[in-house]
């Protein structure tokens, strides 16, 4: 899997994450200084909960995507880091520090698993079941994977691309304004 597949789809995990958590912010009025809430009670209304298909679908994109993966990688990465940067400087403890890791890693390995069944939850509120079921047939036909292959390599030479036109447009702008400002007798 590229790095750039991993990191989009990290990306893509975060921004789901990020868009769960200002929508339920927006849901729940804040709770008075001390006081529990009470929760609240069942809408009227409210949409089913979803199929087991959506959610084989969504799970479907998701891992085509290389969220699975890219959260799958998340935790390992955080413990090497730290065994990294705590034996540099107290090399004498590598050992017993690896040992802790060990013992500690299936917790954290848990939450990267509770976060994908979360990212999921939240794919499946996204989209109509009809349309999500759509968008994970197309990724496993032939076009589909094709378009996942490709994806990567187009979004790394796009930021190629996307870089230097927003530097060039930013000192653009500026020129422009800067222009348009001393016309009228103030200069920046």
């Amino acid at each position: 899997m590229s790095a750039a597949r991993n990191a989009r789809g990290l990306l893509l995990a975060a921004i789901l994450i990020a868009s769960a958590s200002a929508r339920a912010a927006e849901a729940t009025p804040p709770a008075a200084a001390g006081q529990a809430q009470a929760p609240a009670p069942p809408a009227t209304g409210a949409p089913p909960p979803p199929s087991q298909a959506a959610v084989a679908a969504a799970d479907s994109i998701l891992t085509d995507m290389g969220v699975r993966r890219t959260l799958a990688l998340v935790v390992p990465g955080m413990l090497t880091e730290l065994e990294r940067n705590v034996t540099t400087t107290r090399p004498e403890v590598k050992d017993q520090l690896r040992d802790t890791l060990r013992a500690i890693q299936p917790d954290f390995d848990k939450s990267a698993q509770d976060m994908y069944a979360k990212a999921t939850a939240l794919m499946v509120t996204m989209l109509p079941e009809k349309d999500i079921e759509a968008v994970a047939a197309f990724f496993a036909s032939s076009a589909g994977k094709k378009y996942l292959a490709a994806e990567p390599q187009f979004m790394q030479r796009f930021s190629a691309l996307v870089g230097p036109w927003r530097d060039q447009m930013s000192t653009d702008i500026v020129t422009r304004a800067r222009q348009e400002m001393k016309k009228k007798g103030i200069d920046f």
